[in-house]
Parts: structure tokens; C-alpha cells; sequence
């Protein structure tokens, strides 16, 4: 028998084959690499042209980031994962982007409203302060926020959600079709259009200006808004959990309450917190329905009221230096407001969300 050995001619383990996508690998802080070195080149060159616009800057650092990116992954790697590097720079240059205005925005709210804002500013208001005089408080605005706003949200809430369950577990035929319709007709109505049908039920019914007419056009605005994101979480909710229940011989009523909302509730939650910062803001239904006061109404049935919105506009229009300040700083109690409701919401998601087990 012959002894002759058998060569094996295999490559090493170790060397990739061609073509094979195990090969040699950018570290995971190559990206940041590659932003910093744009960045830095992007400045650079701004410096040495004279780029007297931020902007400039901005716009070259983030070419040349997408460059850097595509240029050392192609050496490094290969064609394919160049392209992926160039797709997900595009997108962290466009998140940054997004971000930039955000960040600005709120940075020159903070450091301009926090001039005026203090404990007398948010427990006074303005009764017997003229607009040029310093001092004086947003106390009357929050209270009329906080119910105008509220009222909105106890009126809209429940039949916002009730159409969207309507229109996903029952809807079928023509009027599910109308009701879709006119649900993404009233998404686009101008908020002066709301206030104005408001103000024609007022003076066809000899109705006196309040917050609650406020808070009745502020509901058409914030309705749409609820029906539409409460729907697209309801058909989230996989049907195998539907089916699940209904084997067990659940009426399909109580397998809407206790299964499909439940597990919906985050979602649903989340789409109210956006409805009530959508009407937030509004202030030209305030000022045709509310008129704006500058006295303390915890009425929201009788009389005139003022809200953050109109406290905001009202004080621009002074245009003295101590109107900008008490306006920058009532901006600045909205965005709080805005975001302690959001925080709030995402707290009860998470609470009432089911729970999971391993």
C-alpha cells in the first residue's frame, strides 16, 4: 500500500475567499471619525475662503462627511458597503439637520424667556400693569390654557377614539368611507376657519365670548388628529390576539376593551399628547371666540379669558423691551407645558401598557 500523503490545498482559514463579504472591517467608531474629519475640514475651508455664514459651514462639513465616508469604506471594504456608509451618513446628515432648527429654537426661548420668568411672573398677572411697564405675570393665561385646553381634551378624547374603533373593528361600507373622509378633510381645516363656524353658532344663539367657545373650536381641531393616529394603532394590534380571544368566546366588544386598547394604549396615548400640542398654540380661535383678558377667569362658561397663545401675541404687539420679555418667557411656560404633558402621557403608556414575560 502506498504511504504518499495527500497535500491539502485549501487556503488558510484565516484568508478570506474573493468575493466573500468577510473581509477586513472599519472599527465601530469609524462614523464618528469620519463626522469629526468632516467637520473639522468643513471649518477649515470656511476659514481659508472667508464663508462668513454658519450655514456654509454646516453644508460643507456634511459633504464632505458623505465623502470621507464613501471614499474609506471603498479602500477599506468594498463597493457594496460603501454604499451602505454613504445611505446611512445621508441619513444621520439629514437627522442633524432636522435637529439643528430644534435646537435653536429652544436655545433662544430658554435664554431669552428666562429673563422675565420667576415665581411672581407665573402667580401674578396683568391686571393694573400697563404693556410698557416691567413686572406683571402670565398667571391668567395658564388658567385659561389649562382649561380651554382641557375642556378640548374631555370633549375630543373619547369621541376620537370611539370613531377610530368604530372605523376598525366595525366599518364597513359607505359610511365608513364618508366618516374616513371627512376625518382627513377636517386634518386640513385652518384653525381662523374652526373659530369662524364657532362664532356663527355664537351669534345665531346670541352666545357671549368664554373660554369654553375657545375650547369648542380648539375639539375640531384636535378631533381629526386623535381619530387618525388612535386608528393607525388599532391596526398595529396583530388580529392573531382578536382571533385569540374570540376562540375563547369573548364578545367582541369586551375583546376591544380589555385586549385590542390595552395593547394599544401607548400608541394611543401618545396620539392625544400630540393632538393637545397641536392646539396648544392656537390663537386665532382665542382671539374671535375668547377676546383675551387681562384679569385672573377661572370661568370658563362666562366671560372672557386669555391663554399663553394669545398672552404671547398680545405682548409682541406692545413691542416694548418688557412686553419681548414677558412674551419669550410665556413661550418659554408653553414649551414646559407642551413637554410635562408629553413626559406625563409617556409615564400612564408605560403604566398601563400589558405586560411581557419571558
Amino acid at each position: 500500500m502506498s504511504n504518499a500523503v495527500v497535500q491539502d490545498t485549501r487556503p488558510p482559514a484565516s484568508a478570506p475567499r474573493k468575493g466573500s463579504l468577510s473581509r477586513r472591517g472599519l472599527p465601530r467608531w469609524a462614523g464618528a471619525a469620519f463626522g469629526a474629519a468632516g467637520i473639522a475640514l468643513g471649518c477649515g475651508i470656511g476659514l481659508v475662503f472667508g464663508l462668513d455664514s454658519k450655514v456654509q459651514w454646516g453644508l460643507l462639513s456634511a459633504i464632505l462627511f458623505v465623502l470621507i465616508s464613501y471614499v474609506a469604506t471603498s479602500v477599506v471594504e468594498n463597493k457594496r458597503q460603501a454604499k451602505d456608509r454613504v445611505a446611512t451618513s445621508l441619513v444621520w446628515v439629514c437627522f442633524i439637520l432636522a435637529l439643528v432648527p430644534l435646537v435653536s429654537l429652544l436655545w433662544t426661548t430658554i435664554k431669552r424667556g428666562s429673563k422675565a420668568l420667576s415665581g411672581d411672573f407665573l402667580s401674578h398677572s396683568m391686571n393694573g400693569v400697563t404693556g410698557f411697564e416691567p413686572g406683571g405675570g402670565v398667571y391668567h393665561a395658564l388658567i385659561g390654557t389649562l382649561e380651554q385646553v382641557g375642556i378640548a381634551t374631555v370633549i375630543s378624547a373619547p369621541l376620537g377614539l370611539l370613531t377610530a374603533v368604530y372605523l376598525v373593528e366595525y366599518g364597513k361600507g359607505a359610511l365608513a368611507k364618508a366618516v374616513t373622509f371627512f376625518v382627513d378633510v377636517m386634518t386640513g381645516i385652518p384653525s381662523i376657519v374652526a373659530g369662524l363656524f364657532i362664532l356663527t353658532l355664537m351669534l345665531m344663539f346670541e352666545l357671549k365670548p368664554s373660554g369654553f367657545m375657545g375650547s369648542l373650536a380648539l375639539s375640531i381641531l384636535m378631533m381629526p388628529v386623535v381619530v387618525r393616529s388612535t386608528e393607525e394603532m388599532l391596526k398595529l394590534v396583530p388580529n392573531e390576539l382578536r382571533e385569540a380571544s374570540l376562540a375563547l368566546g369573548v364578545p367582541k366588544w369586551r375583546t376591544i376593551l380589555k385586549v385590542v386598547l390595552p395593547t394599544a394604549i401607548g400608541g394611543i396615548t401618545t396620539g392625544v399628547m400630540l393632538a393637545i400640542a397641536r392646539i396648544a398654540g392656537e390663537t386665532a380661535p382665542i382671539m374671535l371666540l375668547v377676546f383675551g383678558s387681562q384679569l385672573i377667569n377661572t370661568n370658563p362658561f362666562d366671560g372672557a379669558q386669555s391663554s399663553l397663545p394669545f398672552y404671547i401675541w398680545e405682548q409682541y404687539r406692545v413691542g416694548s423691551d418688557a412686553s419681548y420679555d414677558r412674551g419669550w418667557a410665556a413661550a418659554l411656560v408653553l414649551i414646559a407645558f407642551v413637554m410635562i404633558l408629553n413626559l406625563v402621557a409617556r409615564g400612564i403608556a408605560r403604566w398601563k401598557a400589558p405586560k411581557t414575560g419571558r
